[in-house]
């Protein structure tokens, strides 16, 4: 079953391997200015690159650990654990934006072809895309067929840096799906409904074009999705189904809360976000209504309040390195990856 809705998403970075400068330059002004790429003339220091701890940072890997009953004393049987709660923490990983998720190598290169380049990094998540002369079309096609490679664009093709664009775009979100369906299992059992349900998807993809969102991150306690403009600027979307609101209620009944409040979560006319007690009511919330905001719905699979909340307290406290401070460190530091 696809998720509508990726657990977490960031911009990353592009390594382009080609052994003629002009090439490579003439490439570098041409390409979109919001694409995070690095250019090399070295085939050799680009798989350095692609192997070393910028290709591991950071990863989905960090999300899983080995859970093991401590009254159980034998190491063939164990459960992996997906640790949502450290997702949204990956927004302070500075290092985030730097991992590679595509690389256009040249298929014709003197220290190492492009075919065997992508040989060596065949069991890597990377995705990997051919530049080719029409001469050697039919050998890529064949790279294709084997699994070589992902893709292939034709350099003498008149049109060749916007399919080269489009063909990242994809790969990039390829590389994502990946991560994807290795979490797939895990947040399908949970109650993060909103994250599977189309309506609710469509929902999200207007509201991250409406706010220009380019990374966002699962977050819990409350449900929601961390969403970070190329600013850095910050908006929590707290969702909420109709069980998610009952349990609001009984918690605040159980805790004598405010009539008012009382009569605000039964009529879904505000989604709570309890910051101090991990999004649930308690009696330390006496100014309860700075801590609630318009509930807007959405009618999906399911019915669900959501809300906008610029000020993300308890889910951020320190500083967020943003996408255009990592461009901006690219291009003061040089995009160059170029052997002396």
């Amino acid at each position: 079953m696809s998720i509508g809705i990726r657990p977490f998403y960031f911009p990353t970075t592009v390594a382009i391997v080609d052994d003629s400068p002009d090439f490579l330059a003439n490439l570098s002004l041409n390409l979109d200015p919001m694409l995070a790429f690095r250019i090399f003339n070295s085939p050799a220091q680009t798989l350095a690159s692609l192997t070393g701890e910028h290709a591991s940072t950071p990863g989905p890997e960090r999300f899983f650990s080995v859970y093991q009953h401590r009254e159980e004393h034998s190491f063939d049987h164990h459960v992996i654990d997906l640790n949502v709660a450290r997702i949204h923490r990956e927004v302070f990983n500075d290092k985030r934006f730097e991992r590679y998720s595509v690389v256009v190598v040249d298929y014709d290169m003197p220290e190492i072809g492009g075919l065997e380049f992508c040989r060596r990094i065949e069991h890597s998540p990377v995705r990997k895309v051919l530049l080719t002369g029409k001469a050697d079309e039919k050998v890529a096609v064949q790279a294709f067929n084997e699994g070589i490679i992902n893709r292939f664009v034709l350099k003498q093709d008149p049109d060749a840096t916007a399919l080269l664009q489009e063909t990242i775009r994809e790969m990039q979100e390829e590389y994502f799906q990946g991560i994807e369906r290795m979490m797939e299992d895990a947040l399908n059992i949970g109650p993060l409904h909103f994250l599977r349900d189309p309506f609710f998807a469509e929902l999200f993809r207007k509201i991250c074009a409406d706010l220009k969102i380019v990374e966002f991150y699962l977050c819990t306690s409350p449900d929601g999705i961390l969403l970070l403009d190329g600013e850095g600027a910050i908006t929590l979307l707290l969702v909420c189904n109709d069980e998610a609101m009952r349990m609001h209620y009984e918690v605040a009944f159980d805790n004598a809360a405010p009539a008012a409040l009382l009569d605000e979560l039964i009529k879904g006319n505000v989604v709570p976000y309890f910051w101090r007690s991990r999004g649930l009511y308690s009696l330390e919330y006496f100014d309860w209504r700075s801590y609630v905001h318009p509930a807007q719905d959405c009618n999906g699979l399911q019915r669900y309040r959501y809300a906008l909340v610029k000020d993300a307290r308890g889910l951020l406290l320190p500083p967020v390195f943003s996408y255009h401070d990592y461009l901006k460190q690219l291009d003061e530091n040089g995009r160059e990856g170029f052997s002396a």
